[in-house]
């Protein structure tokens, strides 16, 4: 097929040799099977921010690192200057989670190269060779759903040992993959986390709590379909609070079951701080009323 304008580049510089087809055009990226000399693989192409529709919340780029003070200031401001290093952060942010996941033993796609907004990375691929089916397209047994659900119970807790949390993980964006070579039942030897560019750091983002339970969640109510006994499991309560508690590593055998600590509420507290709040408010009021006058 016609190469798109964006990969041209690529192929002038000799990392693509040719484009197959394109595999899929999602709400930020657009996706194309490509051909490197002896191997397939693909071509993600980021969408311009005009022209997608995942919103680039503060609540997942809230902490991010950017090269420079200057960008960071431009980004503050929302000055074109601001918002094409904000684009280029957004976009910079799956390479460096999927880096940093590969290193991490983590199953992710391996990524190859990033030029000019677009990733070069691992086809995966099914027994047959061909794009490996996202786990929405598949329906499993009860006993395929409980091998599936704890092997991405382990991913995540891997994440999270890297220091990463996927933020956006669901049953769309997991495939379930086959590599040759590698012993598997049924033709498939495991899921593979793809889409990570909404991923947060899970020590410096406050959000990252209540994404990681957001994302346990789903996996568990998605595989529950299949076995629901795995609908009743808190393996997301368990994960986070192991962690908090410098408990957690990759070898950390989970339960599903958690028990949040009862502890008694000190009313009289309570109240005495919204007091001193409410006071504080006062007092700001009042001083600011003074200077205005």
């Amino acid at each position: 097929m016609k190469p798109p304008a964006r990969l041209q580049p690529l192929i002038e510089e000799g990392l693509i040799d040719s484009v197959v087809r394109q595999l899929m055009s999602g709400k930020e990226a657009m996706v194309f099977v490509v051909r490197c000399g002896e191997d397939t693989r693909c071509a993600k192409i980021y969408k311009e921010a005009t022209h997608r529709s995942f919103r680039q919340a503060v609540d997942y780029t809230e902490n991010r690192k950017v090269k420079n003070s200057r960008s960071a200031r431009a980004m503050a401001k929302g000055s074109r200057f601001g918002r094409q290093e904000q684009e280029a952060a957004w976009q910079s942010a799956e390479v460096d989670a999927l880096y940093r996941l590969a290193a991490a033993g983590v199953r992710v796609p391996q990524p190859y190269n990033f030029c000019d907004g677009v990733l070069l990375m691992e086809l995966v691929t099914d027994a047959h060779g061909d794009a490996a089916p996202r786990l929405n397209d598949v329906a499993f047994t009860a006993e395929q759903a409980r091998t599936h659900h704890t092997t991405l119970m382990a991913e995540v807790v891997r994440m999270l040992c890297a220091g990463v949390v996927h933020g956006d993980l669901s049953e769309f964006n997991i495939l379930l993959a086959h590599t040759p070579g590698v012993d598997s039942v049924d033709g498939v030897d495991g899921p593979v986390i793809i889409d990570l560019p909404q991923a947060v750091d899970a020590a410096g983002n406050n959000h990252a709590q209540r994404m990681l339970l957001r994302d346990v969640a789903n996996l568990r109510d998605f595989f529950g379909q299949f076995a629901p006994e795995l609908l009743a499991t808190q393996y997301g309560p368990e994960i986070w609070s192991l962690y908090q508690a410098g408990l957690l590593s990759n070898a950390s055998v989970l339960s599903g079951r958690f028990e949040r600590a009862q502890a008694s509420v000190d009313m009289q507290a309570v109240l005495r701080e919204i007091d001193d709040a409410r006071a504080d408010d006062a007092a700001r009021r009042l001083r600011m009323a003074m200077a205005a006058g």
